[in-house]
């Protein structure tokens, strides 16, 4: 599956850019990236941000990754958008919790931007043939 408006909603602004510009090099799909798990699940609520995917990190303050994929698996104009944890975590107990939450895949945030525009390239939508 291909998506074209891509929300990341994770507290490391580096991390947001790194994801931003390996999704650019690979693809022409929408990029939208909120820092604050709180504020992000208020904007979905309110569709202010209406993503075909949320990437989605697990060690936030306030709310955790699980605890809002929880609140957005709840909600019926949410339930159906994909959920992907993208985290350093690769705790098995963590990964199951989330798949049980509804996580629709995990992905382990790579160590270099090669691997994460590959990754990206599986899920973006047009992707760019360098």
């Amino acid at each position: 599956m291909t998506y074209k408006n891509f929300l990341q909603i994770d507290d490391d602004s580096d991390d947001c850019e790194l994801f931003m510009e390996a999704l650019n090099a690979v693809s022409t799909s929408q990029y939208t990236s909120i820092n604050d798990p709180v504020e992000a699940f208020q904007k979905l609520l309110k569709q202010e941000v209406k993503p075909d995917v949320i990437f989605l990190d697990l060690n936030m303050p306030i709310m955790s990754g699980l605890e809002l994929l929880s609140e957005i698996k709840k909600q019926d104009t949410l339930q159906k958008i994909p959920v992907i944890i993208f985290s350093t975590s690769q705790l098995e107990e963590i990964i199951k919790e989330a798949k049980l939450l509804g996580a629709h895949d995990y992905i382990s945030k790579p160590n270099n931007f090669n691997e994460l525009k590959k990754i990206l390239s599986e899920y973006a939508y047009e992707v760019k043939h360098a």
